[in-house]
């Protein structure tokens, strides 16, 4: 099969390695993938931000940028078309953004059946946390991206409900989490003695967390936790993997408290890097998370046989069983955290049995990128079929 794969992401980051991870495994598969994205992708350097991009969004007016971003849907229509018509691909897959029409455009014209992948509500989130000018615009892109495509592919449960309030009708919406490559990200990790000893942690008792560190994950708590139980030799020590706005407060937290020597961050790691820093890990934090969101770190832990504490929520239960692969957590409490990471700390026999369920949950849920891949070829062979795309298209005229 031949997959056209378009994307306008243009930093990279967790986003990067869904796109990667999953046009890898379609090719393992034995699929050409030609992918259609901003040159600037595939010059920057992992964990950058989008460069030009960022200094446009934060120095331009709102509204001019929004419509800069609406036009760019031109400039991504052209290499699309241009791309089809050289490639000859068999289908469409795109990562879904905001103000960008570009695919469904190209599937209209060209008759290509077409997989949309979302990962956001991203109107929603803009409107909540930036503020949008062109209102009416943004949530028409939305609506009509959302139901242009034959088949929407959202990340959890939680945000498939929120494309069907949209008007996608249920027979068109697949859920697909992200994964994991167990072989490529775990194989070639460190033991957990030997990756302590590397960091010289290797008397303590490490609580880990990897990604890009807000103030709302809540991880101030964590250190106050460690400051907490130092006076009675707990050996509890923090180490955050990546970088970001909170990592100045978290420091200045730690140097109130006077632990300074019990917080490591590492600021941003080569993701071939970062396995060995998890296997440093005795207790894996997720700590708060978006409502909807799939949070990648999540199957990294799992792959890694990691004891995970996380939030008690609808998106994270999709994946984690209380007591069998995780200790969870009521994120309504300011105290469900540390309570949490209190209790999976003092008691070795949980530790173990939750790390085990996390190292067996990839297999058994097939938590996998080839899975992935494989649900992706078989959403495409059933529009691929005769008469197929005919009865998606009747979807649509259903209440």
């Amino acid at each position: 099969m031949k997959i056209l794969y378009h994307h306008r992401t243009r930093s990279k980051d967790g986003q990067y390695v869904h796109i990667s991870e999953l046009i890898h495994a379609l090719r393992k598969l034995g699929h050409e993938v030609m992918v259609v994205a901003p040159p600037a992708m595939e010059r920057a350097e992992f964990g950058a931000d989008a460069g030009a991009v960022a200094l446009l969004k934060r120095y331009v007016p709102r509204f001019a940028y929004e419509l800069m971003e609406f036009a760019y849907s031109l400039i991504a229509y052209r290499r699309l078309r241009r791309a089809a018509l050289s490639f000859r691909p068999d289908c469409l897959y795109e990562r879904y953004s905001l103000f960008l029409p570009a695919g469904v455009w190209l599937k209209k014209s060209l008759g290509l059946p077409m997989l949309l992948e979302v990962n956001g509500p991203l109107y929603e989130e803009r409107d909540e946390h930036g503020g949008i000018f062109l209102k009416r615009l943004a949530a028409w892109s939305q609506r009509y991206v959302w139901r242009g495509a034959d088949f929407v592919l959202p990340v959890t449960g939680v945000l498939a409900d929120m494309v069907l309030a949209a008007g996608v009708p249920r027979g068109r919406v697949a859920v697909i989490p992200n994964g994991i490559d167990p072989e490529r990200f775990c194989n070639n990790s460190l033991p957990t003695d030997t990756a302590k000893a590397k960091l010289g942690l290797g008397d303590r008792l490490v609580l880990g967390f990897t990604g890009f560190v807000r103030e709302w994950h809540g991880l101030d708590r964590v250190v106050d936790l460690v400051a907490d139980r130092a006076d009675k030799n707990s050996g509890l020590h923090l180490l955050v993997v990546g970088d970001g706005p909170a990592r100045e407060s978290l420091q200045a937290r730690a140097r109130e408290r006077g632990i300074v020597d019990r917080i490591t961050i590492t600021g941003v790691v080569d993701r071939d890097r970062v396995p060995d820093y998890i296997a440093a890990f005795d207790v894996a934090l997720q700590p708060l998370v978006i409502p909807y969101a799939s949070p990648l770190k999540l199957f990294e832990y799992l792959a890694m046989g990691r004891a995970i504490v996380a939030p008690d929520t609808p998106n994270i239960r999709e994946v984690l069983t209380d007591g069998e692969n995780a200790v969870l957590f009521d994120p309504r409490l300011p105290g469900g955290m540390p309570r949490a990471i209190d209790k999976i700390c003092s008691d070795g026999e949980l530790r173990r049995r939750v790390a085990a369920g996390a190292r067996n949950t990839i297999g058994l849920r097939k938590l996998t990128w080839d899975n992935n891949a494989r649900r992706v070829v078989a959403l495409f062979d059933r529009l691929l079929r005769p008469g197929a795309r005919a009865v998606a298209s009747l979807d649509t005229l259903q209440p």
